[in-house]
């Protein structure tokens, strides 16, 4: 049978490559749900080739082209923020492919957890801003998140086939949201929650085209320079924060969530070279790591087919070619934003919320030239100062803090 599956973010990095995989396995998956933000001529050529049974662009203005495309087809067209929930809740869909960029993910994410789906999770920022509060939701509700950042997926990878400890393995299915040890019977999850066996995760991080640039050189980068990352073809946001590196500071935040493993046991190391994706160090001292080409489509495929692998036909590590493989110490002086991201987890509460908010404020600011490079780090500082804390913050002071933190950062700019 079929698993029929929702990509919330059609029309980015991560749903165009979803959707070859689907297009390269019709006998296994059907898009069932296709989204986007106002990327409508895209969104309209994706669904007359896939035809999903529903399609929703968030941007309203849209909306009439949209449906007007579609209308010889049998597709139901939806607009709006509240129709991505709506649609996340589909009884038929299997999975939901969250690529949603930013803090609009957080809302459908929940959404689809509470109707029970399996989240392969490309969003991070949902776990960075409600890391606690998903996690929690999400073992209520038994649905698996699985990661499809390449560094977690490598983590993810890593860990496969370890055993936690089975004299506790009954207690353990229902403390963790990971669905690691996924039987034939789909028997649920097992708990990795500060388990003895991870004595370090290694998340590695490429250094960003800037990696060797000075303090001074810094000062005058422009957002054209920042935007050519060394190895991935990522959007232009994520392309931002990887040169600031917030975005290893967020994978951090989501690593502790997914992994159940506190910050100082999470090690970032820059890898230039981007081949080994991440690693797991035990209790033994022994290391296991998962390399690769940097190609999205390895974790976005195993997202969808785990516990199976399936094959592909996509590049290889070429051995014979990979005699320079180097690793680093990140420097937090010239990337504050790292050392930014472990002060929010540290803290708690609303500031990782506050973080995400400020850091998209601007990240959109150096975009447009409104802000120089070295000014995101102390703009997101300030507003983390500023901005309201809460200790236990709900869904709801989740986004009453990200409206309050954006609008901070947006004066101090």
């Amino acid at each position: 049978m079929k698993r029929k599956i929702a990509i919330f973010g059609s029309t980015g990095s991560i749903g165009t490559q979803a959707l070859d995989i689907i297009a390269a396995n019709p006998d296994r998956y059907e898009a069932y749900v296709l989204t986007a933000n106002r990327q409508s001529t895209l969104l309209i050529e994706q669904a007359r080739k896939f035809q999903p049974a529903q399609v929703v662009i968030a941007d309203e203005t849209k909306y009439e082209e949209v449906r007007e495309a579609l209308a010889d087809l049998p597709i139901q067209v939806y607009t709006g923020q509240d129709a991505l929930c709506d649609v996340a809740q589909n009884g038929e869909v299997d999975i939901v492919l969250t690529a949603l960029v930013g803090f609009a993910g957080l809302r459908p994410t929940v959404a689809a957890i509470r109707a029970h789906k399996q989240i392969a999770l490309a969003n991070k920022e949902t776990l960075v801003v409600a890391g606690e509060l998903v996690t929690r939701l999400a073992m209520e509700n038994r649905s698996a998140i699985l990661p499809v950042d390449s560094e977690h997926s490598a983590i993810f990878q890593s860990l496969m086939g370890e055993d936690f400890g089975g004299e506790r393995r009954e207690e353990r299915r229902e403390s963790n949201v990971l669905d690691l040890q996924k039987s034939t019977k789909e028997e649920n999850v097992s708990s990795l929650h500060n388990s003895p066996l991870i004595e370090r995760i290694i998340l590695t991080a490429s250094g960003g085209p800037f990696r060797k640039f000075s303090l001074e050189e810094l000062k005058s980068v422009t957002p054209e320079q920042a935007l050519k990352h060394p190895n991935w073809d990522m959007g232009a946001k994520i392309t931002i924060d990887s040169a600031t590196m917030m975005n290893k500071g967020f994978e951090v935040i989501e690593a502790k969530w997914l992994f159940g493993v506190e910050a100082d046991r999470i090690q970032v190391v820059v890898h230039p070279q981007s081949i080994i994706h991440s690693a797991v160090e035990f209790r033994d001292g022994a290391v296991k790591a998962q390399l690769g080409v940097p190609d999205m489509r390895v974790p976005i495929q195993l997202a969808f087919s785990y516990p199976e692998r399936l094959q592909s036909n996509f590049p290889r590590l070429d051995w014979y070619n990979m005699s320079d493989l180097t690793f680093e110490k990140p420097d937090l002086q010239k990337f504050r934003c790292l050392a930014l991201a472990f002060e929010a987890i540290q803290r708690g509460g609303t500031i990782p919320c506050v973080l995400n908010a400020a850091n998209e404020v601007v990240n959109l600011a150096f975009r447009e030239g409104r802000c120089q490079f070295l000014q995101m780090a102390d703009i997101v500082e300030r507003t983390m100062e500023r901005t309201t804390f809460i200790a236990q913050p709900t869904l709801d002071d989740y986004f009453a803090i990200d409206s309050e933190a954006r609008r901070i950062a947006s004066e101090l700019i």
